[in-house]
């Protein structure tokens, strides 16, 4: 029996995140700005760190989902516009105090957002227009835009820095006629607000799989997301992975037939000729599905891939190394280039989303060269 201290962390690939940038970049002209998305702790990479990265790399905006995940950015420094896509009613006031850029979905936030600007005596503070297409979450639908440009041309406490759209099935090709659909009404209804607003702000509808699929409608700027974290809407694609995640064995046993079982509700057994088992760090809690319990996931140590043994437990889990030459603090591989993170998805009927975002802060994320 032996016990190793090393613990785990998600390594970035700077070269892939680079790769990969640089691959979207190509699609598209010159003067197309590249908004990147880094919500949700940029998808589970690190967002300070990842929005370090994309500030130096020249993306032209970056994103977040909520305040709360901008203002983190602005506080370590960020300087790059930063838009936030769910801004809410509640936080406007700290929008302002941090020179973030919200997305405004209807006529109650447009209001309320308005009504803060003029106590504060604001005039043209950005803001971005949300249309809704046919992805039915958030926008202004067609009938509502009447109202809202009638509004905008009174209200000088802001000014529309862009007018957007998000496609909902941009990665099915099945689906084509109904995102040649959205991007159809999406382009009627922003030329309509630019009329009413006798400006022209920003267009983008594109996502990451728009830009690969659809790039003659990059218009002003795209949003780059999944694609920058390695993950391509092209079958047989392959964009460089950026983040792997990985841990060292903690223990390695060897089990007999007559020591029982192994981990929590007896599930792993143990083979006649005996089971040579690893622990190691990391758990449900650390974003390892426990649908992965029991063999159905398979990690990568010394380049064999290995099957869990027995339920994935909290912080822990075991893996069957029978045959194998490995030891105490030996690296397993969870996810990076094999298995990947969409190997780990189709086991587990998800999305790569999913995988990277589950894993926590708790986890140490280090860049790599």
């Amino acid at each position: 029996m032996y016990i190793s201290s090393d613990f785990s962390r998600l390594e970035i690939n700077l070269g892939g995140c680079l790769e990969n940038y640089r691959y979207f970049r190509s699609k598209l002209e010159a003067s197309t700005k590249l908004l990147v998305l880094v919500k949700a702790n940029a998808y589970g990479h690190g967002a300070v760190q990842f929005a370090s990265l994309m500030e130096e790399a020249g993306a032209d905006y970056l994103a977040v989902a909520y305040p709360i995940e901008g203002i983190e950015l602005r506080q370590a420094g960020i300087k790059s516009p930063i838009m936030v896509l769910t801004a809410g009613t509640d936080s406007f006031e700290q929008i302002v105090n941090y020179g973030l850029e919200p997305g405004i979905p209807n006529m109650y936030s447009l209001k309320i957002l308005c009504d803060v600007l003029e106590k504060r005596g604001l005039k043209g503070f950005p803001i971005h227009i949300k249309l809704d297409t046919g992805m039915h979450r958030l926008g202004f639908m067609t009938e509502e835009l009447p109202e809202l440009m009638d509004f905008l041309k009174t209200c000088t406490a802001v000014t529309v820095k862009s007018v957007y759209s998000h496609l909902a099935a941009a990665d099915d090709a099945s689906c084509d006629d109904f995102t040649l659909g959205q991007i159809a009404l999406y382009k009627e209804n922003a030329d309509k607000l630019t009329e009413a607003l006798g400006y022209k702000p920003l267009y983008h509808v594109l996502n990451s799989a728009g830009i690969e699929r659809f790039p003659q409608y990059q218009f002003d700027m795209v949003r780059l997301g999944i694609g920058i974290y390695g993950v391509s809407a092209i079958p047989g694609n392959k964009l460089a992975p950026v983040a792997s995640f990985k841990c060292k064995i903690l223990q390695i046993k060897t089990l007999k037939p007559g020591d029982g079982t192994i981990g929590y509700g007896r599930h792993g057994k143990i083979a006649p000729e005996g089971t040579v088992i690893a622990t190691i760090p990391v758990g449900y809690a650390d974003g390892v599905d426990r649908h992965l319990s029991c063999g159905k996931g398979h990690f990568m140590v010394n380049g064999h891939k290995v099957p869990t043994i027995g339920n994935i437990c909290m912080d822990m889990c075991m893996l069957d190394v029978t045959g194998l030459d490995v030891k105490v603090g030996d690296t397993v591989t969870i996810f990076g280039e094999d298995p990947t993170i969409t190997d780990l998805a189709e086991v587990l009927g998800t999305i790569p989303y999913e995988i990277l975002t589950s894993v926590p802060r708790r986890i140490e994320r280090i860049i790599v060269k």
